[in-house]
């Protein structure tokens, strides 16, 4: 069993964020193969104890095991060497993409998603990735901000104090909402009987079925495949007829009067041939961007609230800084995100198939081999973060995170396309419920984490009751 320290008192004289000792990695020729420790469970065993919860049974491989030991996956027969050092995951990162594909492409998402940028690798992902950066980054953020706002206040005018509910679904309604208007330039609510609001229903339905314990085994059905099967691919087929009939309108009008949304830019551009893409690649991209955009933001902003109702210090300072609009209170929202993504990285896990032989510190792994980089690990050293499963904001109001030391996002060429319009719509977010609310946990016991696909989510979905609404 693993205790959660919520203490935010920091020890006299203990750094905020410490260092660790250096680890050889990366891709090596001719050293003799040495293998990592196996988790001593049989494999049915492991996967199922890894599903129920992962965080204790990863950090107790840690304890008992080491830096670098195996997860032995029964499926496929397959292997997976994980590692929680910060060097170990600066060289799958910053690696040439050949030598490290990511393990996406075996996503039990990749039925769903097909081949957008998220489950692809080489020439394709950097082709895709670089035709979809700039609306993730820079000016495009700034737009963004002021329709995020108005979404956040429009849901906020809906809480009356004494409600309790799960705020990741109230947080999903809410992100969705931005990451349609990013993709679909549909902001507020789309028109009774378009399109666009037939595609938004339709996709809140499949994700609240996704949710159900029914939707595991269709997932494990559909592991392994390219395209789903069974009762999933019906769900897909009924999502994709309202996607692909949004492609056609849109494709059907002008190029002048699309709008500067990012299924106009798709429709606009041309492969490496001069070719546009097709309405299979347009929905592949467009799928991925809605599922990877927006439920992984919910999911966090209900883990950071679900930390906070339990830090009393933390929450208190918070609330105290930004409703006096104390010039210090951007910092402080920034470190209460950055140490909520710590604490509670809604991915845990990001993986490398390498395709050389590769050392991970005292051990030298084989070409073929899964490697994944835990996240959690990394984020819960002791040497790294002092009592690491304390909730302390105060870590990051004068360091910075570290590239490699704080990962929630995953790294190099992989990293995480929505990064910045995440982080915009934490900050805003997390800012306007402190300002407006206060929130409570109507059951203090922390919320164990719920394995779903291939995130991490609060157990109870970040429960909360509205004890006070101040406007």
């Amino acid at each position: 069993m693993t205790v959660i320290d919520t203490s935010t008192a920091p020890s006299a004289g203990d750094p905020l964020i410490g260092s660790f000792a250096p680890s050889p990695a990366g891709p090596v020729d001719g050293l003799p193969l040495v293998a990592p420790p196996v988790i001593p469970l049989p494999a049915p065993i492991q996967l199922a104890r890894f599903g129920r919860r992962p965080l204790p049974f990863l950090f107790r491989a840690r304890r008992e095991l080491g830096e670098v030991f195996t997860f032995d996956v029964p499926i496929e027969d397959r292997e997976l060497v994980i590692t929680g050092h910060p060097d170990h995951a600066k060289s799958l990162f910053t690696a040439k993409p050949d030598l490290v594909p990511s393990m996406t492409a075996e996503s039990p998402l990749r039925p769903i998603m097909g081949e957008g940028v998220l489950t692809t690798n080489g020439d394709r992902h950097m082709r895709q990735r670089k035709l979809l950066l700039p609306p993730f980054h820079g000016e495009a953020i700034k737009q963004y901000e002021a329709m995020i706002e108005a979404t956040i206040h429009r849901e906020l005018d809906r809480w009356k104090q004494g409600d309790t509910f799960r705020l990741a679904e109230r947080m999903q309604a809410v992100t969705l909402d931005v990451i349609m208007a990013g993709i679909f330039g549909v902001e507020g609510e789309p028109p009774e009987g378009s399109t666009e609001r037939r595609l938004r229903d339709m996709t809140r339905r499949a994700l609240s079925m996704s949710e159900k314990p029914w939707f595991v085994p269709l997932e494990l059905r559909n592991l392994g495949r390219t395209e789903p099967v069974g009762l999933l691919k019906r769900l897909i087929d009924a999502v994709d007829r309202h996607y692909y009939q949004l492609i056609r309108e849109r494709r059907a009008q002008p190029e002048a009067e699309r709008g500067t949304d990012i299924l106009s830019l798709l429709l606009s551009v041309t492969d490496e041939d001069g070719v546009l893409l097709t309405d299979h690649e347009i929905r592949d991209e467009l799928i991925t961007l809605v599922l990877a955009g927006h439920e992984t933001t919910a999911n966090q902003l209900a883990w950071a609230f679900e930390r906070l109702t339990r830090t009393p210090a933390a929450h208190a300072t918070l609330r105290d800084l930004v409703r006096r609009d104390d010039e210090g209170a951007g910092a402080y929202v920034e470190a209460t995100i950055h140490e909520a993504m710590r604490a509670r990285p809604v991915i845990p896990l990001v993986g490398r198939h390498v395709t050389s032989d590769w050392q991970l510190g005292e051990y030298v792994v084989p070409a073929g081999t899964r490697i994944s980089v835990a996240i959690i690990l990394v984020h819960h050293r002791e040497d790294l973060y002092p009592q690491p499963f304390a909730f302390r904001p105060e870590r990051f109001l004068a360091t910075k995170p570290g590239t490699y030391t704080w990962i929630p996002f995953g790294g190099g060429t992989r990293r995480c396309l929505g990064a910045a319009l995440a982080m915009a719509e934490m900050r805003i977010v997390l800012r306007a419920i402190t300002e407006r609310m206060d929130l409570e946990a109507p059951d203090p016991t922390p919320e164990r984490e719920q394995h779903r696909n291939v995130t991490l989510l609060p157990g109870r979905g970040g429960q909360v009751t509205v004890a006070r609404r101040l406007s």
